[in-house]
C-alpha cells in the first residue's frame, strides 16, 4: 500500500479492519443483539416552515455524489453515470443540471476508473463551483487471501489484486483529499451525500430544513421496505436504543430469515444521508481520523468473473453505517420516489421511456401512478450495447404498460407501444422483429 502511494491514515485505517479480520472477527450483527425500528418521522407530512429553513441553508449546502461504479454488470468500461439515460442526458448532465439550479456546489467521490471521463464531461459545465475541487477519490486496498491472510496475487491481471473499500471510505476519502477542510473554510455546513445512479436523490427544502431544525449530526433518509428489497440492508437499533444499519454480509446465515422479514424490519437504507459537516471534522479528528465503522467481511475470488481462482476477503465498511457512530443521528421515512436507481438494463429501458418523465428542474419522476415491472432476458439485454441494438429506434411506449416481460431476441421499430400486461416469447435461433407502430397488448399483437 505504500508501494502505491496511499496514505498513511487510509493504511491505518485498512490495518484496523485487517486485525479485526486475522483474530477471527467475521462483522456479523446477530438478531439477538438488534430490535426493529417501529416508526420515524415521515417526510412526506413535513411542515410547510421547513422548506423556509431549507432555503436559507442552502448556501451553506454541498452535494457529493458516490461516482466510482463502471457499471461492469451492464457490460460498461466506463464511469455508469456517463451513460444516457433520459432525452441524450446521462446521469451526470442531469446530476450537473440539479446542482446549477439549485445553486449547490457538487463534488464526485470518483474511483482512479472513473475520474478521467467524468472530469471531461464537467466541463460542459463551467463554473459549477469554482470554489471547491470537483471531484476526490476513493481509495483502493489488497484483497486478502482467505487461507492465509496474505495479499492475494494474480499475475494475469494485477489490477484484480485491489479492490474498494466500500463507499464506507468517503469519510476517509474527504479527509485524506483536503476536501472536508476545503468545504468547512469555504463555510459549509450540511452535506447530501448519495449514489449517482439514484436519479430520485434531489435536494429537499424541507428534508434539508428538518435536519437543520433538529439539529442532528447525520441522518439517513429510509423507505419502506418490499419483497424486492428484503435482501438489501435495513434499518435497526441496538437494545441500548441507537440506530443502526445491517447489511446482508453482516447476517448470521441462521439470522437471513428474520433479517428478509420485511414485516419486522421495515425500513431499508436509500444511501441518501445528510452530514453535518463540523460534527463529521470534530468526530475524525478525535478519533485519529478514523470513525471505526462496522467491518463488512465479503467473500469472494480474486478473478470476479472466474469462481475457480483464489478465494479472498473484502474487507469493506457501508457508508450509511455512521449512523451507528453519531450520537443523536436520525432517520426519517421517505417516499420511495427518492429511490430510483439504474441497476439493471430493466431499470435502464423503463427510465429511458415515456413511463418517466424529466421535468423543468431536472428531476425524473413516474409518469403516472403505475410503474411497469419490467423483465428483460438476460442472454439478449443484460448489457447496455445489447440492449441499445435491439431498441435501435428507441424505447416503446409504456405509460399504459403495467408488465413487460421478454423471453428470446425481439428487436423493436420505432414507435412500438405495450399496453397492459405484455408478454413476448420467442423460442427460436433467430431474432423476430417487431414492427414499426405495432401495438403489443397481451401475449402479442
Amino acid at each position: 500500500m505504500k508501494a502505491e502511494a496511499l496514505p498513511s491514515i487510509f493504511i491505518d485505517t485498512f490495518a484496523y479492519y485487517y486485525e479485526q479480520l486475522v483474530t477471527g472477527q467475521t462483522g456479523f450483527i446477530s438478531e439477538s443483539e438488534i430490535e426493529p425500528v417501529a416508526e420515524l418521522p415521515d417526510a412526506e407530512s413535513f411542515p410547510v416552515r421547513l422548506r423556509e429553513i431549507g432555503d436559507v441553508a442552502l448556501q451553506k449546502t454541498a452535494v457529493i455524489k458516490l461516482n466510482g461504479g463502471l457499471g461492469t454488470s451492464m457490460g460498461l468500461k466506463k464511469a455508469k453515470s456517463l451513460l444516457p439515460v433520459k432525452d441524450d442526458l446521462t446521469f451526470l448532465d442531469v446530476i450537473a443540471r440539479q446542482a446549477q439550479l439549485a445553486n449547490v456546489p457538487l463534488i464526485l467521490m470518483n474511483s482512479f476508473s472513473t475520474e478521467e471521463d467524468s472530469l471531461a464531461l464537467l466541463k460542459n459545465y463551467s463554473g459549477l463551483n469554482p470554489e471547491l475541487p470537483l471531484t476526490f477519490l476513493q481509495h483502493k486496498e489488497p484483497k486478502i487471501r482467505q487461507d492465509n491472510f496474505a495479499p492475494a496475487e494474480w499475475p494475469q491481471n494485477p489490477e484484480l489484486e485491489w479492490c474498494p473499500p466500500g463507499h464506507g471510505d468517503i469519510y476517509t476519502a474527504l479527509s485524506t483529499s483536503g476536501t472536508l477542510l476545503a468545504l468547512l473554510d469555504k463555510g459549509y455546513e450540511y452535506a447530501f451525500v448519495s449514489n449517482a445512479d439514484n436519479l430520485g436523490a434531489v435536494i429537499s427544502l424541507e428534508i434539508l430544513g428538518y435536519f437543520v431544525d433538529t439539529k442532528v449530526p447525520f441522518m439517513m433518509e429510509v423507505a419502506d421496505r418490499t419483497e424486492m428489497d428484503k435482501k438489501g440492508g435495513h434499518l435497526a437499533q441496538r437494545l441500548d436504543g441507537q440506530l443502526i444499519l445491517r447489511e446482508s454480509a453482516q447476517c448470521p446465515p441462521e439470522d437471513t430469515a428474520a433479517f428478509q422479514n420485511i414485516q419486522r424490519h421495515k425500513y431499508f437504507n436509500t444511501n441518501n444521508l445528510w452530514f453535518h459537516l463540523p460534527t463529521l471534522y470534530r468526530q475524525m479528528q478525535a478519533h485519529n481520523n478514523r470513525l471505526g465503522l462496522p467491518m463488512i467481511r465479503n467473500s469472494k475470488t480474486v478473478d470476479p468473473r472466474d469462481p475457480t481462482s483464489t478465494p479472498v476477503y473484502q474487507l469493506e465498511t457501508a457508508m450509511g453505517s455512521a449512523i451507528a457512530v453519531f450520537s443523536g443521528a436520525q432517520a426519517i421515512r421517505v417516499p420511495r420516489t427518492r429511490f430510483a436507481p439504474v441497476k439493471t438494463s430493466n431499470e435502464l429501458l423503463a427510465v429511458r421511456s415515456d413511463a418517466y418523465t424529466l421535468t423543468n428542474d431536472f428531476r425524473i419522476v413516474p409518469s403516472s401512478k403505475q410503474q411497469p415491472n419490467i423483465v428483460l432476458d438476460g442472454r439478449f439485454y443484460k448489457y447496455v450495447s445489447d440492449l441499445d441494438a435491439r431498441f435501435p429506434q428507441g424505447v416503446p411506449s409504456l405509460l399504459q404498460n403495467s408488465s413487460l416481460v421478454i423471453e428470446g431476441d425481439f428487436r423493436f421499430g420505432k414507435d412500438v407501444v405495450c399496453v397492459g400486461d405484455v408478454h413476448l416469447r420467442n423460442e427460436t435461433d433467430a431474432q423476430i422483429k417487431i414492427p414499426d407502430g405495432t401495438v403489443l397488448s397481451g401475449n402479442g399483437r
